[in-house]
């Protein structure tokens, strides 16, 4: 054979070399579109699931609110005070970001922050004690992004103790700001 020869058949299997290797980053691409996908999916379950979650745990309260109907929910935590108290302590603080970070999923969600006294105290004073409270709470949700039209007060001073005792266990318990949803 000659050398003209030779050079075109080493061209011919060269170019037949690279025509059937193509490069797989084409394959490469799929699969992470296909996880990306796959990946938002079960976001959107995941969302959709906290959602519903959230919905169940709406109960109606018996009476109505500032706002007009009220509605609990076991996702929303109590924040306590010490007696005659209304700064914000730290293990608080944590449960308001936890309301924030709820509050921050449903952006049309609305709700009222009511604060409450324990039984010492003139009837006057207790309620007063109560609104601070109830702001306090209102202002640091505030400080964490959650808009404040979103947001009302009302203090019910010592009118409505969650528990009935008269002991410093109950008092405890009845120095609280409570968040409730209210109705659209």
């Amino acid at each position: 054979m000659t050398k003209k020869s030779l050079i075109i058949i080493f061209i011919l299997c060269f170019g037949l070399i690279m025509i059937g290797c193509p490069k797989k980053t084409a394959m490469k691409e799929e699969p992470s579109v296909q996880k990306e996908a796959a990946k938002a999916e079960a976001e959107r379950a995941k969302e959709t699931k906290a959602k519903e979650q959230f919905e169940k745990s709406l109960v109606a309260e018996k009476t109505p609110g500032i706002a007009g109907e009220v509605f609990e929910s076991s996702l929303l935590k109590d924040i306590h005070f010490d007696f005659d108290k209304y700064d914000i302590r730290p293990g608080d603080a944590a449960l308001l970001k936890e309301n924030a970070a709820l509050l921050s999923k449903y952006p049309n969600v609305k709700v009222q922050v009511e604060g409450h006294c324990d039984e010492r105290g003139t009837v006057e004073y207790n309620l007063a004690l109560g609104e601070r409270r109830a702001n306090h709470a209102k202002n640091y949700l505030v400080s964490l992004g959650i808009s404040p039209a979103r947001i009302s007060t009302i203090s019910y001073g010592k009118e409505k103790p969650l528990d009935p005792g008269h002991n410093e266990a109950a008092w405890a318990k009845n120095r609280r700001a409570h968040t409730v949803v209210t109705a659209k």
